[in-house]
């Protein structure tokens, strides 16, 4: 009976560890199609307002926003869609709502794989990798006792701004670090912290004490631009940005000013805005920042882990379970 209910998977990069759970169930539909960058934007966009008429759940791979006119075309019958992304704010959350439309998400599972990037970026950026691989590539190294010097993540205090599954784990990789001080911010405290040995505060008091600050939160109304000039102003002068959450988080104007001035001492970025970030854009002429392509989730079990996730909430969606990770339901 399943087989009579179609599936749109949004990309073709989906892993095989997903398309086989839903073709175990329903008539799998797939772009043909990279639903990133360029080729999402023009060429999957038209594929999927082609193939989603009549599709009973919407498999989304992509960071593009989930349109009204791509929910109009789908009909009615459109019951659930499911994010293969721990962030949902490209989801059109309102809308979803508002046509009763389920949505889930991919939660914890890549929580170790950013955990690890986050951490990447603080040595990256503490270890000054930008101006240290231009030496290799330029093949005219600085070389002295006091050239080039870092700063330790031993002894610093790290403030994690949004104690989520990501945040956590942050924490308990740096156990061997010997860090001084966790600190942790957002709407309340949360029962794991004490564990971990990370004390709540407010946000003016992360800034004003953190040498490293992470950005671990979804984006929101609340959240996006929270890092900007008056908030960058509070940072010490020795401090670092670390953001592994979305670009949004962070107004990059106020941020290239902070760098180019030295008001902190530099930023480690997986996320930007946009995505791709051009390659003529200013923040890539600093010296003092890190930048990574938004690859957080990308090792080949997290990404696994996440298709699977995906398809099961599927799964569970069309046959009238409870949802695994419910954001809307």
């Amino acid at each position: 009976m399943t087989k009579s209910l179609k599936v749109l998977v949004s990309s073709n990069d989906f892993p095989e560890s997903g398309m086989k759970i839903l073709e175990e169930h329903f008539t799998v539909l797939k772009s043909r199609y990279l639903n990133f960058g360029e080729e999402g934007a023009t060429k999957n966009r038209d594929e999927l307002f082609e193939l989603i008429p009549g599709c009973s759940a919407l498999i989304w791979v992509s960071h593009h926003p989930i349109t009204k006119e791509l929910l109009d075309r789908a009909g009615p019958q459109l019951k659930i869609v499911s994010t293969a992304s721990a962030g949902y704010n490209h989801c059109n959350v309102p809308e979803l709502k508002r046509r009763g439309i389920k949505l889930t998400n991919t939660p914890n599972v890549l929580s170790g794989a950013v955990a690890d990037i986050a951490v990447a970026l603080m040595l990256g950026a503490a270890r000054r990798f930008t101006e240290n691989l231009e030496q290799v590539r330029s093949g005219e190294w600085e070389i002295g006792f006091d050239k080039v010097l870092g700063q330790d993540i031993k002894d610093s205090t790290v403030g994690i701004v949004g104690l989520g599954g990501i945040g956590q784990t942050v924490v308990k990789r740096l156990s061997g670090f010997e860090v001084g001080q966790f600190l942790y911010t957002g709407h309340r405290e949360k029962p794991e912290a004490k564990e971990l040995g990370a004390k709540f505060v407010d946000l003016d008091s992360l800034l004003t004490r953190s040498d490293f600050v992470v950005l671990a939160v979804p984006l929101t109304d609340e959240t996006k631009h929270m890092i900007n000039k008056t908030t960058l102003g509070k940072m010490k002068r020795n401090a670092i940005l670390i953001n592994v959450g979305r670009g949004e988080l962070v107004n990059q104007d106020d941020l290239y000013d902070a760098l180019n001035n030295r008001d902190i001492y530099a930023a480690g970025l997986d996320v930007t805005s946009p995505e791709p970030l051009p390659k003529d854009h200013k923040l890539l002429t600093l010296p003092n920042i890190f930048i990574l392509p938004h690859i957080g989730s990308a090792t080949i079990a997290t990404r696994n882990s996440m298709a699977v996730l995906t398809a099961k909430n599927v799964v569970n969606a069309l046959y009238g379970k409870p949802l695994l990770t419910p954001v809307l339901q």
